[in-house]
């Protein structure tokens, strides 16, 4: 059972953004006003930082970022963004326990910012660098994995639930345990994700989320074994595009992925199992040994501008944290923010609200023996 603490954060993030943007602190700036632009198209930095490194190494999520968003980054800084990505948060972890250096900044889940400040991976953020902390709604700061958001800021919040084609699946799912019924045979393509995949089998076995029992994983490996023969693709890159090109029907996958789906082939449907839906929030961080700190700092008040900003609310669309970027684009991009307000995936029913489940970090020992279960099953 989730303690209050959790609870209340769950509840405060999730809650449609319609209502979190109206009471929003009024401290937040209005996001109405244009700033100049180059004759490029792209915003100028408001404000403009310091900067003298002439490059910035990052490290995220693959295809989550919008391109434009990273152009004028480097134009409007004179700044070349060397961007490296990740399709799990295994194989971030891994990359940077190898002893990975260089980066500047990387983009964490809830649970990883936790077991990577643990790990003393991090830098507190200076507070002072960021002025752009104000266009945050505050329901999404002080998350319980970095309270202050002392390490972290959020980039966006969603579920992992089930997209399915409802022109072609003619059992609709309700639940990660449908996903074992033999009509979804070679039909499935699923995030390549550990931590996700087990979860859900957890789940649906009646068990904890969060469980790490000996015997509870026992079970859930020989189910999670059996739901491979129902999985046709492994895909964390792009989970979409499989469902939107009609090489799968059915997808358990990231809700900013279905969203871009749901755009695309208006026939998917996007699903809250109702065992509850495994829910998150992606997050940047700065690096502890982070060679270019100064461009680290200029990156995330450029991306967190509402005049930016927007970009990811029109091509991903999770659960949006930056509340001066939904006003501006009421304002400035009125298709974008309709279609965000309407969608029943960034702005998540009450019910899905309630019986969600946040993931708590692995201690190194329990993330191995993840790991190695997958790999095993898979």
């Amino acid at each position: 059972m989730k303690t209050a603490r959790l609870f209340s954060t769950l509840s405060l993030i999730l809650i449609p953004i319609l209502i979190l943007t109206a009471c929003r602190a009024a401290s937040t700036p209005a996001a109405q006003t244009e700033v100049p632009v180059a004759e490029s198209g792209c915003a100028q930095p408001s404000p403009k930082m310091e900067v003298t490194s002439k490059e910035l190494n990052m490290f995220t999520w693959s295809e989550y970022i919008p391109d434009e968003i990273i152009s004028c980054f480097e134009e409007v800084y004179g700044v070349t963004v060397n961007h490296d990505t990740f399709s799990s948060q295994s194989e971030l972890l891994a990359k940077l326990e190898r002893g990975a250096s260089g980066y500047d900044v990387v983009q964490p889940s809830d649970d990883m910012v936790q077991l990577m400040v643990e790990k003393d991976l991090f830098a507190e953020l200076n507070k002072s660098q960021l002025p752009v902390m104000s266009n945050f709604n505050p329901a999404f700061l002080n998350p319980a994995f970095d309270p202050d958001n002392k390490y972290s800021l959020p980039y966006q919040g969603g579920s992992t639930g089930i997209a399915y084609n409802s022109e072609t699946i003619k059992t609709p799912p309700t639940s990660y345990a449908d996903l074992w019924n033999a009509e979804y045979a070679g039909r499935i393509i699923a995030v390549d994700d550990s931590r996700t995949m087990i979860t859900l089998t957890l789940l649906s076995l009646g068990y904890d989320a969060n469980s790490t029992d000996s015997t509870q994983l026992s079970e859930a490996k020989t189910k999670l074994k059996e739901l491979t023969a129902n999985v046709r693709i492994f895909d964390s890159d792009s989970p979409k595009t499989a469902l939107i090109g009609g090489e799968a029907d059915l997808g358990v996958i990231w809700s900013t992925e279905a969203f871009t789906t749901v755009v695309e082939k208006p026939a998917f449907q996007y699903v809250y199992p109702k065992e509850g839906v495994i829910v998150w929030q992606d997050n940047f961080s700065i690096m502890k040994d982070a060679p270019h700190a100064d461009a680290a700092y200029a990156w995330l008040n450029y991306l967190n501008q509402a005049d930016v900003f927007w970009m990811v609310m029109r091509d991903h669309s999770g659960s949006n944290p930056n509340a001066a970027a939904v006003e501006y684009a009421k304002a400035n991009q009125p298709d974008v923010y309709a279609a965000y307000m309407k969608s029943n995936i960034s702005n998540v029913p009450g019910e899905a609200v309630q019986n969600g489940h946040w993931l708590k970090a692995l201690t190194p020992e329990n993330a191995s023996i993840f790991d190695t279960l997958w790999t095993e099953v898979k």
